[in-house]
């Protein structure tokens, strides 16, 4: 063997093999390979049938020669060295190029773990996985993704949509297809799926995402700012918003990951916990505004259709969602929580078309009401109030995710936006136009209180948002949990009861604050816009945008639009307490 010493094992088990009396198909096939002919070896006289070098080599035929015992070791080197070449042949069979590897990227995205697990299994059964949804009902995964977070909790199962039963895996198309249609040429790890959402759905999605409790604080801050000043800088915070929203999608494309690891990778994991946090704290002052906005019109309907309100204090009706609010907090599978969102889109959809209706006819009998173009006292709570309308930056890239055709994302934005501004300037205005200095904060309570169709539409309204209120506690409660506790509790009943308990613990710290800031909403509002969505809309993605976009111009605008983030901040938080404390 000193001869062949320095040839490489693979070599030297061909030329072994030569001197080797064989009978395996699966060996000639390697000799047809070293004679190039593509037919059996003629040095042997075996036949080949066309086995591929996939065939495991049976090395105990040397046993049925004289002499086997001998030379058995030699057979059985030579019979490793060739099944070791078979299984890097079939370990070839999916190759990626380095250094970008589409599959580790597709991996490190929300749910795609998950994802690779469902796609393998549906394939075993001869169909392609559909991961991604069909309808907005199934798409309310999103907040299982908020700001591409992977939120999903293990104890509630997944959002993945598939058309087969996951524990038993039969479904459609499962007859006709099998695991053994997986072959040596079938990839290790399948092809990443692609969103399938057209660009009219992501329209409908970006509408649900903006519409909600914020367009009915509106026309209380065009109070506070003026109708004049209100109106154009209604525009300007969505121009600047829009251009915010932009440059996060452009440094997702560069950084392809969530919001928190896109600050990470670029800043450290402190910026990635600042982003977490405020992401938190935002979706907490949505849910405390909301109990409070549903507090208030329950009041109102108590004192109207009841005439009980003198029996409760003002908290009872905070108090008493959590009745509501409990069982819901608790579910583990935000799909299950589709309904609500269905429903409470019906019911906010019926209060705008009602708002609208009466405005014009309040306009139209009495006409305009003592309005100011500007408000130099109380302009700066305006502010706060409109970033709080616009901020629907956490699911601005889900909805990316989601799209069959990405790039079309930006014009599509572009649109929403457009029409959501007129939607809240027009209602804005209109609102402040009718009942002027009267106006309240929650404009609903403007409407005659005794008419039947106005406790309709508070009814259904404040059952919009309290059906609303467990997609916004979702991602708060998720991040919390995540960042508090580092087991899960599927197979823990400690863990998940202790999980349960602080669900109800955060339950009771919003309606706390929710009783707390109920005199003064309005300022609540622009406090929670002030300091929470503030840097999630424009301080953050400028920061992002600048690390990975390092060209002269870009960083210019990135620079301004943190400077104004910051500023903004400072001044609407200061201004916003001194009025809290000197009221």
């Amino acid at each position: 063997m000193n001869s062949i010493v320095d040839i490489p094992a693979d070599e030297a088990s061909k030329v072994v093999k030569k001197h080797l009396v064989l009978n395996s198909h699966s060996r000639d096939s390697l000799d047809s390979d070293r004679n190039g002919n593509g037919g059996p070896s003629n040095a042997h006289g075996g036949h080949h049938d066309g086995s591929g070098p996939s065939e495991e080599v049976d090395y105990t035929t040397a046993f049925k020669l004289p002499g086997g015992a001998i030379t058995r070791d030699v057979y059985k080197w030579q019979a490793d060295q060739e099944n070791e070449q078979n299984r890097r042949a079939r370990s070839r069979s999916f190759h990626l190029p380095r250094p970008i590897e589409p599959s580790v990227s597709a991996l490190k995205q929300p749910g795609g773990m998950r994802r690779y697990h469902m796609i393998m299994k549906a394939e075993a059964h001869g169909r392609q996985a559909n991961v991604f949804t069909k309808s907005f009902i199934d798409f309310l995964a999103m907040y299982g993704h908020f700001a591409g977070e992977d939120l999903d909790d293990e104890e509630g199962g997944d959002f993945v949509r598939a058309d087969y039963d996951e524990e038993d895996g039969q479904g459609e198309g499962s007859g006709t297809g099998s695991g053994s249609s997986r072959t040596e040429s079938t990839p290790l790890i399948p092809k990443p799926p692609q969103g399938d959402a057209t660009p009219a759905k992501a329209v409908f999605l970006l509408l649900k995402s903006f519409v909600g409790t914020g367009i009915m604080f509106l026309p209380k801050a065009f109070n506070n700012g003026g109708i004049l000043f209100s109106s154009i800088f209604l525009v300007v915070i969505a121009a600047i918003s829009l251009f915010s929203f932009l440059l996060l999608v452009e440094s997702r494309q560069v950084v392809p990951a969530s919001f928190g690891d896109i600050g990470g990778h670029l800043y450290g994991p402190y910026m990635r916990h600042s982003i977490l946090w405020a992401i938190a704290i935002s979706q907490i002052g949505f849910v405390c505004a909301y109990m409070s906005f549903v507090a208030t019109n329950l009041e109102a309907l108590a004192k109207n259709v009841l005439d009980s309100t003198d029996m409760y204090p003002s908290y009872f009706f905070v108090v008493v969602q959590l009745i509501v609010f409990i069982p819901l907090a608790l579910i583990r599978n935000i799909a299950r929580l589709s309904f609500t969102a269905v429903v409470a889109d019906i019911f906010i959809c019926f209060g705008l078309i009602y708002m609208y209706y009466f405005d014009t006819f309040t306009l139209i009998t009495n006409g305009l009401s003592d309005i100011k173009l500007f408000n130099p006292k109380d302009f700066a709570l305006f502010i706060g109030t409109a970033v709080f309308t616009f901020e629907g930056i956490g699911l601005i890239i889900p909805i990316t995710e989601s799209m069959k055709e990405p790039e079309k994302f930006p014009k599509v934005l572009t649109g929403v936006m457009i029409g959501i501004t007129v939607l809240f300037t027009s209602l804005g205005a209109m609102s402040y136009a009718a009942f002027g200095s009267k106006t309240e904060t929650v404009v609903l309570l403007n409407l005659p209180q005794k008419s039947h169709w106005v406790q309709t539409v508070q009814g259904l309204y404040s059952i919009a948002i309290m059906l609303s209120i467990p997609l916004q506690l979702f991602p708060a409660i998720r991040i919390m949990e995540n960042g508090l506790f580092t087991r899960s509790g599927k197979y823990n009943m400690l863990v998940k009861w202790q999980k349960n308990f602080f669900r109800i613990l955060s339950l009771f710290v919003c309606a706390a604050v929710a009783i707390w800031a109920g005199e003064d909403l309005d300022k609540f509002v622009s406090i929670v816009g002030s300091v929470a969505c503030i840097p999630l809309a424009y301080i953050f993605p400028a920061m992002l945008h600048y690390k990975t976009h390092p060209n002269k111009k870009s960083r210019i605008f990135d620079a301004l639009l943190f400077t104004f983030g910051c500023v903004t901040m400072i001044y609407t938080t200061g201004n916003t307490l001194y009025e809290w404390m000197e009221g």
